[in-house]
């Protein structure tokens, strides 16, 4: 059973920066996406970034110029770099792998932004 195995998170002061891994624990075939999701409590998952395989990149208006996604098809991998994160960005981050036959999902790292 493939597992997405996710990195990073935690508690950070608002302006500050995060870094978000994850990585496939057996390679997946036929990847053709590789994306990060976020969940705030009481909202449903939302899409932040993505990066199709002919390396476009899209991310939703609430990261873009702060987030950055990147990616590696081979090797099944997928990071975020968070910058000048926000308390509106404490969530739970979910990262997302899609092949051809279906959606892989990490467990969910933690994200807050405090004072």
């Amino acid at each position: 059973q493939v597992q997405l195995v996710e990195s990073g998170g935690g508690l950070v002061q608002p302006g500050g920066s995060l870094r978000l891994s994850c990585e496939a624990s057996e390679h997946i075939p036929s990847v053709t996406h590789l994306a990060w999701y976020r969940q705030a409590s009481d909202r449903q998952r939302e899409l932040i970034a993505s990066m199709i395989i002919e390396r476009r990149m899209w991310y939703s208006d609430s990261v873009k110029g702060r987030f950055t996604c990147s990616g590696d098809f081979a090797k099944n991998a997928v990071s975020l770099q968070m910058n000048n994160l926000k308390p509106e960005d404490t969530a739970v981050y979910y990262c997302n792998i899609q092949s051809l036959s279906r959606h892989y999902w990490g467990h969910g790292t933690q994200v807050t932004v405090s004072s």
